[in-house]
């Protein structure tokens, strides 16, 4: 057991060791983020196509995918996309990752793009964010559901969640 714990943190810190190290945003509460994005799902989008397109992208850059998935109607959906349009996150993020966004409406729509990595339950909660390398290798298995709660985390936190994904 206590072999098991030790290769576990081993392999945690080298994963650290390998991600980007986040932006250091200028804000510090949720309470100061400007709300520039209110509606970041198309709800009319072709899911498939637009997953696909960004597979291809990152094949091409050599980036990973980041698939976020949510719905209009969610609090949490909405911290999570006006993060990821803050002037420091938005050039890191595109640098490092091909981003999607998928409508899952009431976790009763596009529930196939998740399926394509194997989570055929019902999501844990919204966002809920899948990060893939080009060839398709789910990265984030079991931590597909950490940004459900965002707008109970610091900014810097998200950020740092995110971070963590990138190569």
């Amino acid at each position: 057991m206590k072999s098991t714990c030790l290769i576990l943190a081993s392999l945690a810190l080298f994963v650290a060791a390998q991600a980007a190290p986040a932006p250091r945003l200028t804000i510090t509460s949720l309470s100061d983020l400007p709300v520039v994005e209110r509606t970041p799902y198309d709800q009319a989008a072709d899911a498939d196509a637009a997953v696909n397109a960004a597979f291809a992208r990152a094949k091409q850059n050599g980036k990973r995918v980041l698939i976020d998935l949510g719905g209009n109607w969610c609090g949490d959906c909405i911290v999570l996309a006006n993060i990821m349009q803050l002037p420091q996150m938005k050039p890191f993020l595109a640098a490092h990752f091909e981003i999607v966004t998928v409508d899952v409406g009431r976790f009763d729509k596009n529930l196939q793009i998740p399926a394509r990595f194997g989570i055929i339950n019902r999501l844990e909660g919204v966002p809920s964010v899948i990060i893939a390398d080009p060839d398709g290798r789910f990265v984030n298995a079991g931590h597909v559901a950490a940004l459900a709660d965002a707008r109970h985390m610091t900014p810097q936190a998200i950020a740092d969640w995110l971070a963590q994904w990138a190569k």
